[in-house]
């Protein structure tokens, strides 16, 4: 049986995430109470479900601390289990919930008084889920959700499920510095020294993707340097990683605007590395656009 668990803060795209898994052909339960975890794929099994997907967050909070066990145990008998952790920043969920007026599940009131006081209270709530789950995240793969689309989030969900296996899966995943460096990533690599196509004309309107801007960046000796010394820094350490039984490593290589020089370089990257490992691209910025 495979079995994906979603956690993630409240207001993350766990439920985007889910539906995703749904049109995928999962069997999906969102907010199971983790007690019922072993109770519910013992179940599923009897029915001969071959595809289940779980959320659980923080209104379980009480019970939280069991499903690492929990996870154990399934894995122990012989489980096909995937992790993911739903993540954005604190500014960006405070916006949400201001946005959607909903009450966050560790709110302490239903009403505070004053736009100060109310914010402050979501933050505090929003730093204490953070607590709350910090083993479950250190366990999962993370997306960070704070400036991508729902589209974006589910083409994410779905490339990650369908790469899953025994063998590391290795992401590359290019963005731009001015929107934030991606919370997900495990590696970053700046790459805004590099000469930037943004400065030719007839460069500026295309991206890392197209041939033009392909044979700007060839022609610059401090570009392949650079992708020779990510490379050899990720070829030493990516058999450690593996050992240590990381199921993904995501590698966010960056510049000033995600479009031309770091798009470059992951799609360099992930052809050089796909012979070997389960490899995934992402382009942050231009994934928004198209």
């Amino acid at each position: 049986m495979k079995i994906v668990l979603i956690t993630g803060m409240s207001g993350s795209g766990k439920s985007v995430a889910l539906h995703a898994l749904e049109d995928s052909g999962f069997f999906c339960v969102d907010n199971l109470p983790p007690e019922l975890l072993v109770d519910l794929i013992e179940l599923e099994q009897k029915q001969q479900a071959k595809r289940v997907a779980i959320a659980m967050d923080v209104r379980s909070a009480s019970s939280l601390p069991l499903v690492p066990h929990q996870l154990g145990v399934l894995q122990r008998r012989g489980m096909d289990i995937t992790c993911l952790f739903l993540d954005a920043t604190t500014e960006t969920l405070v916006r949400r919930y201001s946005e959607t007026r909903r009450k966050h599940p560790l709110s302490q009131s239903q009403s505070v008084q004053g736009d100060n006081d109310q914010r402050r209270a979501l933050m505090d709530a929003i730093e204490l889920e953070r607590n709350l789950l910090v083993e479950l995240r250190a366990q999962a793969h993370v997306i960070d959700s704070s400036i991508i689309r729902p589209s974006q989030l589910q083409a994410y969900v779905k490339e990650l499920i369908a790469a899953t296996g025994q063998q590391l899966t290795l992401v590359f995943e290019s963005f731009a510095f001015k929107r934030g460096v991606p919370s997900d990533a495990d590696y970053v690599f700046d790459v805004r020294m590099l000469p930037n196509p943004h400065y030719e004309p007839e460069l500026r309107p295309l991206t890392g993707r197209d041939q033009p801007v392909i044979d700007f960046l060839q022609a610059q000796p401090e570009v392949d340097v650079m992708r020779a010394h990510i490379a050899q820094f990720l070829e030493y350490w990516l058999d450690a990683l593996a050992r240590d039984h990381r199921s993904y490593v995501t590698v966010a290589i960056g510049c000033t605007g995600g479009q031309h020089r770091s798009v470059y370089l992951v799609e360099c990257l992930a052809q050089r590395f796909a012979a070997r490992w389960i490899t995934l691209k992402r382009h942050r910025e231009i994934d928004a656009i198209g």
